[in-house]
């Protein structure tokens, strides 16, 4: 394993660790000066579990046959000394492969059965549903032992073409099934339908996952792998050999599932070896090799140093027999220095601009709001201290005065609870527009469009439907939005302009991730119903699994939404409950200290070092959360 991979790794946890940290900090500071509210310290604590949790994936995808499999064992699983995963010939991984690391389990791997494939429950209800998977241990001591357990990877098994129908994995221009059926009747294939591997190496622990995908037929009978699994990662690598360049099985991977699906992509041409000539000098060979990587990258459409050349089966030798020439020569040290440069890095740049850019903004918020606190405790200071030497006439009209200030103070407040009672009476009825009862009822008319004949052009008109629904859902309930917001602001307002408190205008709902998420949903339909061969070729039964995968993102969606809108009605009024309850606390001490000095003038010094003693704890919980956002600021700069 390259030291550069790997350390950029570790660093990038333990920077994950710093964060969370901080951010616990900023809760605990929030709990100590009375200045939290329910949803903001539930949001920050999701921050601060989602940042320990974090991780980075790596999905690795090819045609059969590319060696894969062999790049995963030699760039992560070399310090075995033998090859981890079954790459040998006739014998590699048949079914998407997850390689991962969760505390909470012990080494095994859960495999999940190709009979589940007739069922329509969604791989992500499947890996919430134990009793669906079997369960292998793993000896994490023993390599050969490891390995041996693994090798059902590759298993496969001989079915009838009514089996092979009902899995969504009979394909009638498949010559090989074709001849296959003649010939045995019966055709093969995987036992395994997902396979997810719990082994605690030392990368997988610090939150690298890596996503092994079988060929083109598998790609193209599981639209959650496609549509959901593969997106999601933070780097695809795509594998193809150099021998042959790339074919019309490789082009259609690119084009279908990795192009306009993939953020971040790097191809990488593997066994060069097979150009290593003794009758070519080293700058021929090179010539050679250079020139594959420039006609890969002119046919993918991408820069050419986003292309690579490798020997996996030379790079997994050097690392087991130490030999740091061959491994220089593999060219696989390469592809790690852009994963630990590159990829970590932006992975790391997704982290500053989303977690450490809102908790960065709580914090000053919750800096301006403090402040009133300090301002007030030096106010009340002061005007203590103006009473020395005064007679009784002058505290009574300083008690007449904050007298005053409570009487419209709790007439603000009357009008303020007016007002929360109007918001949440409309925020009930918005959150009523966005329940899953409704989302279902959606689901099940877009349904109903498609009928029983599981077309495209079924597919099209019910997801169009669907679509349709919920985006006129989003206007209407960003217009509910806005009126809840006006009367948001009048309060705010309100508070300002009587009470000094800091002028704040509450936030807009942004239902804009709906409606991009729609959009997309909206376009991977129809790149799905266009292509020629589903047009051509009606597969019923991936048409029926493609839309229970769409619908499933759609609830997601639909879930993260109805999450959002929860978080926006609850915050609206938080600062300024925040602040009210401030007010009232402030409005309570000056008239507790002023009765008491009324009462008795020796209280006057004993009130000022009250206040004083106020003030200096109130000056170290600011200084306290200034140091927690230099620490942010620090943090996003690194």
């Amino acid at each position: 394993m390259s030291n550069s991979l790997e350390q950029q790794i570790a660093e990038y946890q333990l920077w994950r660790e710093q964060l969370a940290g901080t951010i616990t900090d900023y809760r605990d500071w929030l709990e100590l000066t009375d200045s939290s509210d329910a949803m903001t310290d539930l949001r920050l604590y999701d921050m601060a579990e989602s940042v320990k949790n974090d991780r980075l994936i790596l999905a690795f995808v090819a045609e059969f046959a590319r060696g894969k499999t062999e790049t995963i064992n030699a760039l992560f699983f070399s310090d075995f000394k033998q090859r981890l995963l079954p790459c040998d010939a006739g014998r590699t991984t048949m079914c998407p492969t997850e390689i991962l690391w969760d505390a909470k389990d012990e080494p095994c791997i859960r495999l999940l059965p190709i009979e589940t494939r007739r069922r329509e429950d969604s791989l992500a209800l499947l890996k919430k549903t134990p009793a669906a998977w079997t369960r292998l241990r793993l000896d994490i001591n023993s390599g050969s032992a490891m390995k041996e357990t693994l090798n059902v990877l590759a298993e496969q098994k001989p079915v009838s073409m009514e089996d092979a129908v009902s899995f969504g994995l009979w394909n009638e221009n498949d010559l090989s099934m074709a001849q296959s059926m003649k010939t045995y009747g019966m055709v093969d294939v995987p036992v395994w339908r997902h396979a997810i591997i719990n082994f605690p190496h030392p990368l997988l622990k610090r939150g690298l996952v890596i996503l092994d995908t079988p060929g083109l037929n598998a790609l193209g009978t599981e639209p959650e792998l496609t549509l959901n699994i593969i997106p999601n990662a933070h780097a695809v690598i795509f594998l193809l050999a150099t021998d042959t360049g790339v074919t019309r099985s490789d082009m259609e991977i690119w084009t279908k599932y990795i192009r306009g699906h993939a953020s971040r992509k790097l191809a990488v041409l593997n066994k060069i070896d097979m150009l290593w000539d003794d009758l070519k000098t080293t700058a021929q060979i090179e010539a050679m090799i250079a020139e594959q990587v420039v006609s890969t990258a002119r046919k993918l459409g991408m820069p050419a140093t986003d292309v690579f050349s490798i020997s996996a089966q030379k790079a997994l030798l050097a690392r087991i027999k130490g030999d740091d020439a061959l491994l220089k020569r593999s060219g696989i040290e390469k592809v790690e220095q852009v994963l630990a440069h590159d990829v970590i890095a932006s992975k790391h740049q997704i982290l500053r601009k989303t977690i450490i850019t809102e908790t960065g903004n709580l914090v000053k918020a919750s800096r301006k709001a403090f402040q009133p606190r300090i301002n007030g405790a030096r106010t009340q200071l002061e005007e203590l201290e103006s009473l020395r030497g005064k007679n009784n006439d002058v505290i009574q009209s300083l008690l007449s005065r904050v007298a005053d200030d409570r009487k419209l103070y709790e007439a603000s407040v009357r009008t303020f609870n007016q007002g929360n009672q109007k918001i949440v009476q409309m925020g009930a009825a918005l959150s009523q527009q966005m329940s899953l009862q409704y989302l279902d009822q959606l689901l099940e008319q877009s349904r109903n469009a498609i009928g029983n004949s599981w077309t495209t052009h079924g597919l099209s008109l019910g997801m169009q439907a669907l679509i349709r629904e919920i985006t006129n859902l989003a206007a209407r309930i960003t217009q509910h939005g806005l009126e809840i917001k006006d009367i948001s602001t009048e309060l705010y307002q309100l508070f300002h302009t009587r009470h000094g408190f800091e002028e704040r205008k509450p936030p807009q709902l942004d239902l804009s991730r709906l409606l991009a998420s729609m959009t997309m949903l909206q376009q991977t339909t129809m790149e799905f119903c266009e292509d020629p061969v589903n047009m051509l070729t009606e597969k019923h039964f991936l048409v029926r699994k493609f839309f229970l995968t769409l619908g499933e993102q759609a609830r997601n969606q639909f879930e993260l939404a109805q999450h959002e809108v929860d978080i926006w009605l609850r915050g609206l009024l938080a600062p300024l409950k925040l602040q009210i309850a401030d007010h009232k606390a402030q409005l309570d001490k000056r008239t507790e200290s002023l009765m008491k000095v009324h009462e008795n003038m020796e209280s006057l010094q004993h009130s000022i070092l009250e206040i004083e003693a106020q003030q200096s704890t109130l000056q170290n919980q600011g200084t306290a959360l200034d140091q927690i956002l230099l620490k942010l600021i620090k943090m996003a700069k690194n």
